[in-house]
């Protein structure tokens, strides 16, 4: 029987196996997502490990995050992004979509290495805690995004362009092999003008070549980290979205069955073409003119619902802790009441502690 111990989340014990360093949330996603075996990739998870480390760095300069904690996490981050821990990340793909549950799951398992590297013990939270450390001044919609990013541009460094780069070379050492070889063209399934070998195989080499650029081209603007974005749609424009997707799964499907080196779907390509772009400029225009430039701030109706909002919670954890933060929030949402009545009736804070804490003006941006 596989031994485990006893770790807590803000709803309440789980056991966690015991050889791992994983804690409670990424246990309950494993219990709450059975779905599938699509392991989120190797390369997202070391890309989280590289922003805990970051962010680790970044913290401890700015002497939020205490030099030896900080030092602990950096340590067990880099390990995780040397792959020392890959079988600590069991989540599949099939989860929250913001990518909650895997953010928790780098979390857990750095905070409990380092745990381990202080000499504390695995589990408790103690002296370095998943979120008030791990994930200090962070949100899955920073991390998981920014994640993305990363895994993407080093997967397009050191795999994706190595691998093209190789059939490339391969491709134009044929160019070369075959110089001066005649062969009968074929289009339409058909014989047609005579070309050389070397040509034929220098239009494949030409079209990895372009790939490659496109490539490289993208990969500055890969590097660029997202922030967090909540777009909204107008019916309108989504039914013209939805359209237009359907316009280019045609147009994509349709380049997909040329014959050799001609595609005989260029008539339907070129509809859908034209036609996207015309919706797509008449919509922007419309959407524009009858949406987007008549949009006014309720400031009276944003003020309250943003005092109302327990997620305000989120200024509290630096001062009382997370695990407090959480109880505050889970009480107010229970009884009906405010954060700042919870927070002064289960002795956290003060009024004035709290007023000073919790204000949304200095949450926008770094302090």
């Amino acid at each position: 029987m596989t031994q485990t111990r006893t770790e807590t989340d803000s709803f309440g014990p789980l056991e966690v196996p015991a050889d791992k360093y994983w804690g409670a949330q990424t246990q309950r996603s494993i219990l709450n997502f059975p779905i599938g075996w699509e392991r989120q990739p190797i390369a997202i998870v070391r890309a989280l490990g590289v922003i805990k480390q970051a962010c680790a760095q970044a913290n401890k300069a700015s002497g939020k995050l205490d030099a030896g904690l900080a030092d602990a996490v950096i340590q067990a981050a880099s390990e995780v992004v040397a792959g020392k821990f890959d079988d600590n990340f069991p989540l599949v793909v099939w989860q929250t979509g913001s990518g909650t549950q895997s953010n928790m799951n780098a979390n857990e398992v750095i905070a409990n290495r380092a745990i381990e590297i202080l000499g504390g013990t695995i589990g408790t939270k103690d002296p370095v805690h998943p979120n008030d450390h791990c994930n200090m001044g962070q949100s899955s919609n920073d991390t998981f995004p920014t994640a993305m990013h990363i895994a993407a541009a080093t997967t397009a460094r050191d795999v994706l362009l190595p691998g093209l780069r190789k059939l490339h070379a391969a491709l134009e050492a044929k160019v070369a092999e075959f110089d001066g070889i005649i062969k009968i063209g074929r289009t339409h399934t058909m014989d047609a003008t005579p070309l050389t070998l070397a040509q034929e195989f220098s239009g494949y080499a030409h079209q990895v070549a372009m790939g490659i650029r496109r490539i490289e081209a993208a990969v500055p603007r890969i590097y660029e980290l997202p922030g967090k974005v909540n777009p909204t749609q107008a019916e309108a424009m989504t039914q013209v979205c939805a359209h237009v997707m359907g316009n280019d799964a045609a147009v994509g499907f349709a380049a997909s069955q040329g014959h050799f080196e001609l595609n005989v779907y260029k008539p339907m390509m070129a509809y859908n073409l034209l036609q996207s772009m015309q919706l797509l400029g008449d919509a922007s225009v419309a959407f524009t003119d009858n949406c987007v430039a008549g949009i006014r701030a309720d400031r009276d109706r944003i003020e309250k619902l943003m005092r109302e909002s327990l997620m305000l919670v989120t200024a509290l954890a630096p001062t009382i802790g997370y695990d407090n933060a959480t109880t505050v929030a889970k009480t107010a949402h229970k009884n009906g009441t405010t954060l700042k009545e919870e927070a002064i009736a289960l002795g956290f804070v003060d009024a004035e502690t709290f007023d000073k804490v919790v204000r949304p003006e200095q949450m926008i941006g770094p302090k």
